[in-house]
């Protein structure tokens, strides 16, 4: 296996007294697309800002491209692409204009630039608007347009922070879909997200962060099967949810876990599971799903992603 490109031990982050990142170890490999999955204020934003050498490291070792970025944080930079949370696009100037200032800042030359713009519009699917204004494109053609403009350096890494929050469901798998195109190009992506179908669709390998802490590490698909049953079996009341223990249901429960609105019993056979359920606890409705990353992070932490 190669360097990784991204290497952090022991990486600290506090603010004050109140500590965001607690001593978390983690790397990332070239041509990986490597996630970090938490709710808000788990350390995710506050990790990539450490990684984005625009937030210095409070303790720890971290490594970005076999350089320091806290002595070298300005060559790091010159090489990362950077999908913010918010976009930062300048709503005065065009399509075009926006990939071309960006690309000048890189030092690459005008015709270079304009080549460049041309190919990534292409790539996220704007060529049509390379002449409109950005303040007439929808959030979606935005969001596109932000990952466009952070790959005119041709970055080593590309780092996404929340990349569709915000976004309806069209425009999300829009962003999926050219994301899906980089990593078959072979491209580093590294991304923080709190929706468990976008971690499961793009990322090779990620983190579940808690608390500035790191609660499991893994594949989407290996971290469901070692840490969750098959299905899940949900079911709503009329009221509150009653209490039951997994006993109740002669060893077809692995575990279950309470929530405001509902019961949600993990087995291995949902279909099998119902018809009990229906005649002991009477639900006013049942669902029977596979399981989830949330269903993981459920167990690890007691809590849902969108807490």
């Amino acid at each position: 296996m190669s360097a990784p490109l991204i290497h952090a031990q022991g990486l600290i982050k506090r603010f004050g007294d109140f500590t965001a990142v607690d001593g978390i170890d983690f790397a990332v490999q070239p041509g990986e697309a490597f996630g970090f999955l938490g709710p808000n204020g788990a350390g995710k934003s506050s990790t990539m800002r450490m990684i984005g050498c625009v937030s210095p490291p409070s303790g720890g070792s971290l490594r970005i491209l076999d350089m320091d970025p806290v002595q070298e944080g300005a060559k790091i930079r010159a090489r990362l692409g950077v999908v913010p949370q918010e976009d930062t696009l300048d709503m005065e100037l065009t399509v075009h204009e926006n990939l071309f200032v960006y690309g000048r800042y890189f030092g690459l030359s005008r015709k270079e630039v304009r080549g460049r713009a041309r190919e990534l519009l292409e790539f996220v699917q704007l060529s049509e608007r390379g002449t409109s204004k950005v303040q007439s494109l929808s959030g979606g053609m935005k969001r596109r347009l932000t990952i466009a403009r952070a790959l005119v350096n041709e970055p080593d890494v590309l780092l996404l922070d929340e990349p569709t929050t915000g976004l309806d469901p069209q425009a999300r798998h829009l962003v999926w879909d050219r994301l899906f195109r980089l990593k078959q190009r072979g491209a580093t992506l590294v991304l923080t997200t709190h929706y468990m179908d976008e971690a499961e669709q793009l990322c090779d390998r990620l983190v579940i962060m808690n608390n500035g802490k790191i609660a499991e590490e893994g594949h989407p698909l290996e971290l469901i099967r070692r840490l969750s049953t098959r299905e899940v079996v949900e079911l709503r009341f009329s009221a509150e949810p009653p209490t039951v223990e997994p006993e109740t249901f002669d060893g077809q429960v692995a575990r279950i876990e309470v929530l405001p609105d509902r019961l949600l019993l993990y087995t291995d056979d949902g279909d099998a599971l119902v018809p009990v359920a229906h005649e002991r606890l009477h639900p006013q409705s049942v669902l029977v799903r596979r399981s989830t990353l949330e269903d993981v992070f459920l167990r690890l932490t007691g809590r849902t992603l969108v807490d």
